[in-house]
């Protein structure tokens, strides 16, 4: 079976070890581990699959069991919530907020983290309730943004040279 390129129109396949539908593929494949099966769900438009799990044997015990409509759809909907719980950690790991109370009122301090990997850099960013940008300040990725360091950044007025 020939593979189309990344980024071609992707047919739908329903096979026994191969399914591709719904933005999604998934393929039947021997375990490296052991002597068992294991199923790779891989997006469209990406090589890497985004998850791979055990595929129960087939009652020959030795070939894997058949794909079907069931089973596709239970691993398109596991490997998306996957997808969207790695993508949730990794915003989460690149963004905080911390809420403060100071003489300008209630005052939202984030931290937008920029990783990469030659270069990876930090934005320190206070806004009032309205939304004006009261301060901004390039940082260190590896800053640490809590209460107290805005609080200590709101009282030198949101200085850039106050967080350096």
């Amino acid at each position: 079976m020939n593979e189309p390129e990344i980024g071609a129109d992707t047919q739908v396949i329903h096979e026994a070890r191969v399914w591709r539908d719904n933005g999604w593929t998934a393929r039947v494949i021997k375990n490296e581990d052991d002597d068992g099966w294991a199923v790779a769900m891989t997006p469209d438009g990406q090589v890497e699959p985004a998850l791979v799990g055990p595929w129960t044997m087939g009652r020959d015990k030795k070939n894997p069991k058949a794909l079907d409509t069931s089973a596709f759809n239970t691993l398109v909907k596991t490997a998306a919530e996957f997808v969207r719980r790695h993508e949730q950690q990794l915003q989460a790991a690149l963004h905080r907020q911390v809420d403060i109370s100071c003489d300008r009122g209630r005052v939202s301090v984030t931290l937008d983290i920029e990783p990469d990997e030659e270069n990876p850099s930090a934005v320190l960013r206070a806004t009032d309730a309205s939304g004006e940008v009261l301060g901004e300040a390039r940082v260190s990725p590896g800053f640490r943004l809590t209460r107290a360091s805005a609080e200590a950044w709101a009282e030198a007025g949101f200085s850039t040279q106050a967080v350096r």
